[in-house]
């Protein structure tokens, strides 16, 4: 558990527990979707602005990691690996967390789209 904080944490925590936050309203939208069978379009349209944010920041997050690793050479005056690392680690793990949030919601809006065509024939 403290590798995954410590991942979170090596992200560039405004970014990546901003998409945790936005993951678990994801969830949140699907699961009351899905008890209250909701299953318009106004239900996933909501689903996917969340998602398509969480993608978003996630992007935004890895362009401020490159500028990081970019200034962190700048001020050492020369290339060492060592001062881009922290940069390019916060450029990978944003868009990774905001991948995995814009995946799960729309695998939600699929499933959604499925149980409103079932309901439809039925």
């Amino acid at each position: 558990m403290k590798d995954i904080i410590g991942k979170f944490d090596d992200g560039g925590p405004v970014f990546t527990y901003t998409i945790l936050v936005l993951l678990l309203i994801i969830i949140v939208l699907f699961v009351k979707a899905i008890l209250e069978k909701d299953y318009s379009k106004k239900s996933r349209s909501i689903l996917a602005s969340v998602g398509w944010l969480a993608l978003a920041w996630g992007y935004m997050g890895r362009t401020f990691g490159l500028i990081m690793a970019f200034d962190n050479i700048a001020a050492a005056g020369e290339f060492v690996p060592q001062h881009m690392a922290g940069g390019l680690k916060m450029a990978l793990i944003g868009p990774l967390c905001g991948i995995t949030a814009f995946l799960l919601a729309r695998l939600g809006i699929l499933i959604l789209q499925l149980k409103s065509r079932n309901e439809s024939y039925e």
